[in-house]
């Protein structure tokens, strides 16, 4: 697997680098946004390091533009901002996960396995609920053959439901499975689904995402809920 490190400073990227290797992994290291976001367009890579302090381009821009050619190679930021704003905004952009400096090499590591392990996963095959698709390769979706613009992290909250479809996922489980971790904000899950809903059920007589109260979120039909 093929891994680009898009770092400016010489020590951090080296360090990355040397142990993505012996991991295992193929490396490459580009130092600047705009030759970052060109590579990452012609080349096919199975996942991006991303700094967010980028000579030329930052690391927000060079992610906005991957998404807008539709580059869907999964995106791990890096970076020394830890605010929830800031995190945010990072996912908002189109990254899958967001890292803050410093960190140890092995909490990287298990966040490169966990995206490169989803990823390979959910390559596989469409996922049809109702008239609602998930293209899993192409990480587009279409609802009664319209397709719907998600944002990365919405992308990768719809894709979690649509996995396990009639099944209820807790706050916890998807904190862990869409987030990679148990810590954050504790509403940040609602944020999203409220956002999902938006974009997947309104104007939409059959709504496909549901509450289920003091259990967590099902993506299923209505006929199925009553059921």
């Amino acid at each position: 697997m093929k891994i680009l490190i898009v770092e400016d400073d010489p020590g951090i990227s080296s360090a990355i680098r040397e142990g993505l290797d012996e991991a295992g992994y193929f490396t490459m290291v580009c130092r600047d946004g705009e030759r970052a976001l060109k590579l990452a367009q012609h080349t096919n890579f199975s996942l991006i390091l991303l700094d967010l302090m980028l000579p030329s381009m930052d690391g927000l821009s060079v992610c906005r533009n991957l998404r807008k050619a539709r580059v869907n190679t999964p995106i791990l930021m890096l970076t020394a901002k830890d605010t929830v704003p800031d995190r945010v905004v990072g996912l908002e952009a189109g990254a899958d996960d967001y890292l803050c400096k410093p960190f140890e090499y092995e909490e990287l590591l298990a966040r490169v396995r966990a995206l490169l392990r989803r990823e390979n996963t959910l390559k596989q095959s469409k996922i049809q609920i109702d008239d609602l698709e998930v293209d899993t390769a192409a990480r587009r979706v279409h609802r009664n053959g319209k397709e719907i613009i998600l944002t990365g992290r919405e992308y990768s909250l719809l894709e979690s439901l649509a996995a396990h479809a009639g099944q209820i996922l807790s706050r916890e489980v998807i904190l862990e499975r869409v987030w990679l971790d148990e810590q954050s904000v504790s509403n940040i899950v609602d944020v999203y689904i409220r956002n999902l809903r938006k974009k997947i059920d309104d104007g939409f007589d059959r709504k496909l995402i549901h509450t289920v109260y003091g259990m967590g979120y099902v993506l299923r039909t209505e006929e199925e809920a009553i059921a």
